[in-house]
């Protein structure tokens, strides 16, 4: 009757559920009651494909849905009057065509929309492919099964669907029925793995969301149930069921390929080229050998504890489990293999690999516990090292026609030979050693109080202590009844090196360096009419504190292990392993050559031994000299040089009382450091003073001016100290001093040239310095230390210490500086 009814017009444009209602009586039921439930399935069918799960999202402004909500809760509490002419159906009607017929852009459509709303229609449309199957047998297709399909496609149109979504529909139906029945017929999964592979071409031109949504539910299932047998597949299949397993795996590589390109597409980002069937499969056998090698083991195990040998002796444990591992390597390459190769070339070279790793952990194991090498321990070794063979003979022969040869396998592999068990054993001697002599350095260290007159030699007593167990431990190592003395020393020495880093470091740590000791430079000012005259007070003063002041060379001045004396130990100390450094070298020399043979080489290299100790020492020693040298002269000497030298008038304050408290801490220097670092020391100390004169001249405060006049005393000042270092020729060679007093001559003729040369000539340089900047006004040039008669900042300087109304004015006018106080 519907049938004849609805004659001449098409599927989409009717509302199915609304045309039923009309059609259908109650006298078409068997009861009432029948009717009844009939008539809410079908509103209720209307509700969820016009209300609920809607094509187009419904307008929060149209009413039409609220009524329509009214209709179906009011006939959900009485039955609805379905008559064709009846008031409450034309009503329900005219809602339901009103909300069926929208259209995204407004226009008028003769397709109807009222259950091709997401996911309504996958739903109805799973259902509908239910039919495809036998009610008698649930694991068998219908004979008329391409008909059946092609009469369910009719419904495309109605439902939404295209040939996308209804592979990916059919695709789920086949895989859940497979899962549903037992998985006992595998032609379902078969079936469902050709579909996947549509699918997976679909999934690349299909952007659609909800199809994404739903691609991405239904992968993420059948992905979860391939790889829970995957992951453990020697549980799962035999040699009789290889057919399934690669099935299973196609299936599990397919979802997880189209899973990862689809997130790529999602967040639009370009997706890093990989290989997810080899990354996936590469996976599957790790996980699979892994989770067969515990089962073995504990199986071996069990056996054991049944067994009535002795419970005590794991070695038997050991060995049976390399040969039932050994048997599970050919079985998996017998069987599984040639399966998995096609998607993973080397998948024979990845479980011997995986197996090889297991059993090297539970040998690791075992080794761990072993005190000493015996006799014991060979039948496992023995038995560790076929089993190693075996493996890698089939890495080998699984990889032959590989890109690398195999070697990316092999080195997965690490061998566990027995010489390793030795190596292992000898290295754990060594750390034992090695934390031991850290030991006794830290020891030493804190009791170390560097007295250079502890003994003749003046380095520290801790040196010796430490330098005497290196030796020790060193001929401890070859006695050892050992034959790979020559691979092992580079542990014993490196330790070793390590160590007397350690002692060096704590040797020269804390004992300052040259910005430590240099003072912070004054403000710049300039000078006024009363410099002069205020200076002459300052320089008294400044005299009566330094008579206060006199330095006690030879003691600690209260620096407790960082006095003059005690720096000087430091230096001879790190000279004295410095020196010993290359004596323990040739001596290990010596005993490699005659414990072992063919080591020619690994002794020639023996003399690169200690070397990062060695360069620390020198490191250190240079850095201990430039401490000591800015000590003594910014520190222990600034009463007669910062707070003395010049201070008022240059006449009156001129260098000798720096200089004679010099020379005695030049004596005591040259009779407390090694003859091989008192040149060193020397040289660093005549740089220091050479420093202290220029930042006297440069940079000495408010209490210092100077004439041209001043110059010629200057000038004769600092050549006094140049003799002091010469000393006649007793001292430094006069080249080294030319070398070091460069700069100072240089600067010096500054202090004799006319003020007005001196002012254009910083003009110049500084509109050198800064170009088209300086034109309008000149920049302040910053300190940058480097003293130089071409640099502006000197130059500045000089003008600064100028006692000279034309350099005052000057400074005031340009900088506005302030007077000198």
């Amino acid at each position: 009757m519907l049938y004849v009814y609805q004659l001449g017009r098409r599927i989409e444009s009717i509302v199915l559920p609304l045309e039923m209602l009309q059609q259908l009586k109650p006298s078409d039921f068997p009861n009432q009651g029948e009717y009844e439930a009939w008539q809410r399935r079908n509103l209720k069918l209307l509700e969820i494909g016009l209300l609920l799960h809607p094509l187009l999202p419904l307008d929060k402004t149209d009413t039409a849905p609220q009524r329509l909500r009214q209709i179906i809760r009011g006939a959900l509490e009485k039955p609805l009057e379905t008559g064709k002419n009846n008031e409450s159906m034309q009503a329900l009607r005219s809602i339901v065509l009103s909300l069926a017929c929208r259209t995204f852009d407004g226009s008028a459509s003769e397709t109807i929309h009222w259950a091709d709303g997401f996911p309504l229609n996958l739903r109805i449309y799973q259902m509908l492919l239910e039919a495809c199957f036998d009610v008698n047998d649930e694991t068998s297709v219908i004979e008329e099964v391409d008909e059946v399909l092609e009469l369910i496609k009719k419904t495309w149109v109605v439902l939404g669907m295209n040939q996308m979504l209804h592979n990916l529909c059919f695709l789920w139906i086949l895989f859940n029925r497979y899962v549903a029945t037992g998985e006992v017929e595998g032609d379902l999964l078969f079936a469902a793995n050709n579909l996947l592979m549509e699918v997976e071409k679909d999934s690349k031109s299909m952007k659609d969301p909800n199809y994404s949504k739903i691609l991405s539910s239904t992968l993420s299932a059948i992905l979860g149930w391939a790889e829970k047998r995957l992951l453990a597949y020697h549980n799962y299949f035999h040699s009789d069921n290889t057919e399934l397993l690669e099935c299973v795996v196609s299936v599990g590589v397919l979802s997880a390929k189209i899973m990862v390109e689809d997130i790529s597409h999602e967040y639009r980002k370009k997706r890093k080229e990989i290989d997810v069937a080899h990354e996936r499969v590469d996976m599957y056998i790790r996980s699979s050998l892994r989770t067969a090698f515990f089962q073995i083991m504990e199986k071996v195990k069990s056996s054991k504890r049944s067994s009535n040998k002795n419970q005590q002796n794991q070695l038997p444990f050991l060995s049976i489990l390399a040969q039932d591992v050994s048997t599970l390597a050919f079985s998996e390459k017998a069987i599984f293999s040639p399966i998995l190769k096609r998607w993973h070339p080397l998948s024979a070279g990845v479980a011997v690999a995986t197996l090889h790793s297991c059993y090297g952990n539970e040998l690791k194991q075992f080794v761990s516990s072993i005190g000493e090498l015996t006799p014991d321990i060979l039948q496992v070794l023995r038995a560790a090292e076929k089993l190693e063979k075996d493996l890698v003979q089939i890495a080998v022969e699984n990889s032959v026609d590989s890109e690398d040869g195999g070697k990316s396998i092999i080195r997965e592999m690490p061998p566990y030979e027995a010489e390793s068990v030795v190596s292992n054993l000898v290295k754990s001697w060594i750390k034992t050693r090695i934390d031991r002599l850290k030991e006794w350095v830290d020891r030493n260290l804190q009791q170390e109080v560097w007295d250079p007159q502890a003994n003749k030699e003046r380095f520290a007593p801790s040196s010796v202590e430490v330098l005497r167990i290196v030796d020790e431990a060193l001929e401890a190592f070859f006695l050892l009844p050992i034959s790979i003395h020559a691979a092992l020393l580079p542990d014993l020495t490196n330790g070793i090196d390590r160590c007397l880093q350690h002692y060096i470091s704590k040797a020269k740590s804390d004992c300052g360096t040259r910005s430590t000791f240099v003072p912070s430079m004054p403000a710049l000012t300039r000078c006024s009419s009363r410099s002069k005259v205020s200076g002459v007070f300052k320089k008294k003063e400044k005299f009566q504190k330094a008579q206060s002041r006199k330095s006690q060379v030879g003691t600690t001045n209260g620096n407790g292990s960082f006095g003059i004396p005690q720096l000087c130990c430091r230096i001879n100390t790190l000279q004295h392993i410095r020196t010993e450094l290359d004596v323990l070298a040739k001596r290990t020399i010596v005993h490699l050559r005659s414990s072992e043979s063919h080591v020619n080489n690994i002794a020639n290299g023996m003399g690169k031994a200690f070397e990062l100790s060695a360069a620390s020492c020198l490191e250190g020693i240079q850095q201990l000299c430039e401490a000591t040298a800015y000590k003594v002269i910014f520190h222990d000497l600034s009463h007669v040089l910062w707070d003395g030298l010049y201070v008022g008038e240059v006449s009156s304050s001129r260098i000798e009382p720096f200089l004679q408290e010099l020379e005695h801490y030049l004596e005591v220097l040259s009779l407390t450091v090694h003859d091989r670092v008192r040149t060193r020391v020397i040289t660093e100390v005549m740089k220091a003073a050479f420093d202290g004169f220029l930042l006297v001249l440069l940079a000495g405060g408010p209490a210092r001016a100077f004439t041209l006049q001043d110059y010629e005393t200057i000038a004769e000042d600092f050549k006094f100290l140049t003799d002091l270092f010469w000393s006649n020729g007793d001292g430094l060679p006069v080249d080294l001093i030319e070398k070091f007093s460069t700069t100072v001559k240089a600067i010096l003729p500054l202090f004799h040239t006319e003020t007005d040369s001196l002012i254009e000539e910083f003009k110049y340089m500084t509109a050198e310095s800064y170009g088209s900047s300086a034109k309008s006004k000149l920049p302040l040039p910053p300190t940058s230390g480097q003293w130089s008669p071409t640099e502006p900042n000197t130059l500045l300087r000089v003008l600064c210490y100028r006692s000279d109304e034309t350099a005052a004015k000057f400074l005031k006018k340009t900088y506005n500086l302030p007077k000198k106080l």
